[in-house]
């Protein structure tokens, strides 16, 4: 699983993140999509690596932008996994 972080600029309430989210629903297969107006960041999960760059499109289209984006591995916590 892959976990994209994207800092992202002019969110400034709960139907800002609402309307990310649904912009990154709908561009691409998510797992899991949240946004954070206060941190200014939204978190995807996802199985296959994103196209950052469509994302950016799709987001500055909807009079958002885009400052930085990055992807690393994830892996799901288990409640009583053993390492």
């Amino acid at each position: 699983m892959i976990r994209t972080i994207l800092t992202i600029e002019g969110m400034a309430c709960s139907m800002c993140e609402a309307h990310i989210n649904d912009v990154v629903r709908r561009t691409c297969r998510v797992k899991k999509v949240s946004s954070s107006h206060t941190k200014g960041q939204t978190e995807i999960l996802s199985d296959e690596p994103l196209d950052t760059d469509a994302l950016k499109e799709v987001i500055r289209a909807t009079g958002y932008t885009v400052l930085s984006a990055y992807a690393e591995p994830y892996e799901k916590r288990r409640l009583f996994s053993r390492k």
